[in-house]
């Protein structure tokens, strides 16, 4: 049963920003997010936290421009999600800007797991670079580094994922998490890490004079990329990844995108004039990240670093085929999962873990995030990996680190890990199959030691409710244009309300009809069927609705309960 909460709002700080100019309703949404001045709301790219505090960004930029006046051969090892796919590309387009000798590879994710292995440096090696570039990967290949070294090529990795005990020994390693930086934004994802070290290498070449009689490649023309693997990582919406986002979307808002983006919009059926952070992250995201779950990302890569207007269309029409079929076989997946869960009493258990030889390794990550909020507890779900093995991905509730569990499991039972990685909302790992009740305890006994019956009672967190005055569209549009996202949610308010009608659309979907103060509005609650009876508390969001060239305000109901 969930539990609907209010944030608290400082109303000292709230004043303070009415005081400063905000809309009263923004400054009381953005107080209870921590937010104590409207400065911290601009989106200006002079707010960015410089390169050079990012640790060894600066050193991998001289590599790098070492490596250009050399004329080496460079090759960007990617990882198979959007986040790494869209660093891939912005490191493709900027080194290729400033003169590079480029290439990519991403590994397939059915032969060969994860990250910079000895067997990814092999198969990279047939191409003879003299430089790997990891991208959203690499801080956790201490033998994948070395065996580059044994065979003569130096690495830089860029990645964001947390480091285990022992670092991999590159040329460079740019990663916030990593011991000893002082970055003031630990939540940059893969892509934001990239950029990072593109503007730390497009300074070290100005120096040295590599701009001389021509222009600068200018690397806003990568932000709609930054904000799209951004949004796609659900990584925190801090101050400098709102900054990073909010460029993107204004480019993106602007008409100023790649072609592969353009036509991912196209295919969504989205306008992208009117790009919002969902459908970076609920539109785009998932066609691109299909490509990874499963066949290729390279094709998902190819999407966002072609100019060629119709191949990007056409590739983007393969991803969204791809992204049908992992519907599907996510669909197949969450029936059986249901059976499973059926046999578990989850009310007595702080985690969940499932396994079903059937399942498809490429989809388990989006089950278990749909079990996970469905059941509210940490969730591992698995699909066999092949030689006795199988793969795990995992998604978290607030109050478990994913990540730090699983080293807690992994120091409590030696051997039972094959390998893991992750950080604190999603993790993956491997295991031996024949280990995974072992591993279902072990992880159930370290989740019921670090979580409490507080935290593993689901509360719907509003911002409590809404003056029946600023039920319009005004604001509506107003909230549509800040960023929202991971950390940074966006407004949910909770009120009362006679439901004076409902039907069925779209087979999935219940349009409402309801009343408030002597108002009526229209509202939707989507993915579920369950009857409202005719008077409900709802937790519920603005949103803006155009139809034939009209907007009109909508209602989102996220939540509701009898109205007492």
């Amino acid at each position: 049963m969930s539990q609907i909460t209010t944030r608290r709002v400082p109303l000292r700080v709230h004043d303070q920003l009415v005081r400063e100019g905000l809309h009263p309703v923004l400054a009381r949404v953005c107080a209870a997010r921590g937010i104590s001045r409207r400065g911290e709301l601009e989106d200006a790219l002079s707010g960015l936290i410089p390169p050079s505090e990012l640790m060894n960004s600066e050193r991998a930029a001289a590599l790098l421009a070492d490596a250009i006046a050399a004329g080496k051969r460079m090759l960007i090892v990617a990882d198979y999600d959007c986040d790494g796919a869209t660093a891939c590309a912005v490191g493709m387009r900027a080194l290729s800007a400033f003169g590079a000798n480029v290439g990519y590879l991403v590994p397939n994710r059915f032969e060969f797991g994860y990250g910079l292995t000895p067997e990814i440096v092999a198969l990279a090696a047939q191409s003879k670079p003299e430089l790997l570039i990891t991208v959203d990967n690499g801080i956790a290949s201490v033998e994948g580094v070395a065996a580059a070294g044994r065979v003569g090529i130096e690495v830089i990795v860029t990645d964001h994922h947390l480091p285990g005990s022992e670092l991999p020994r590159a040329a460079a390693i740019v990663n916030p998490n990593q011991p000893g930086c002082a970055f003031p934004s630990k939540s940059l994802a893969g892509v934001g890490v990239m950029f990072y070290v593109m503007l730390a290498l497009r300074a070290e070449l100005r120096k040295r004079g590599a701009f001389a009689g021509r222009d600068e490649p200018n690397l806003g023309d990568v932000l709609d990329l930054v904000a799209l693997g951004t949004v796609a990582d659900v990584v925190p919406l801090d101050f400098n990844n709102r900054v990073l986002v909010a460029q993107g979307l204004r480019r993106i808002r602007a008409g100023r995108m790649q072609e592969g983006v353009r036509a991912l919009f196209a295919v969504a059926g989205h306008d992208p004039s009117r790009a919002s952070g969902f459908d970076l992250g609920f539109m785009l995201g998932p066609r691109l990240n299909a490509a990874g779950r499963l066949s290729d990302m390279s094709l998902g890569i190819e999407c966002l670093t072609t100019r060629d207007r119709g191949r990007a269309l056409e590739i983007a029409r393969q991803l969204d085929d791809l992204n049908r079929a992992r519907r599907t076989i996510e669909a197949g997946m969450q029936a059986q999962a249901d059976l499973l869960m059926a046999e578990l009493s989850v009310g007595e258990s702080s985690s969940i873990s499932l396994y079903d030889p059937s399942w498809h390794q490429g989809v388990v990550g989006i089950l278990a995030g749909r079990v996970k909020d469905r059941h509210h507890r940490p969730t591992f779900a698995f699909a066999p990996a092949g030689a006795g093995e199988i793969r795990g991905s995992g998604r978290s509730i607030a109050g478990l680190h994913l990540r730090d569990a699983l080293d807690l499991v992994a120091k409590r039972e030696p051997g039972l890990l094959l390998r893991f990685g992750g950080h604190a909302a999603a993790a993956g790992l491997t295991l031996r199959a024949a280990d995974f009740a072992r591993f279902a305890e072990g992880f159930e006994a370290v989740a019921r030691e670090l979580l409490s019956p507080a935290q593993l009672a689901r509360a719907v967190e509003t911002d409590g409710s809404l003056e029946p005055a600023y039920l319009d569209l005004g604001l509506a549009q107003l909230f549509d244009h800040q960023v929202w996202g991971q950390g940074f949610p966006q407004p949910l308010f909770c009120d009362e309300f006679e439901v004076l009608g409902q039907r069925v659309v779209g087979e999935k979907h219940l349009k409402l009809k309801l009343a408030r103060a002597g108002r009526t509005v229209e509202a939707m609650r989507f993915n579920a069927l369950d009857p409202l009876p005719l008077t409900v508390r709802a937790a519920y969001r603005l949103s803006v609705n155009e139809f034939n060239g009209t907007q009109n305000l909508q209602l989102v109901i996220e939540h509701w309960e009898p109205a007492l």
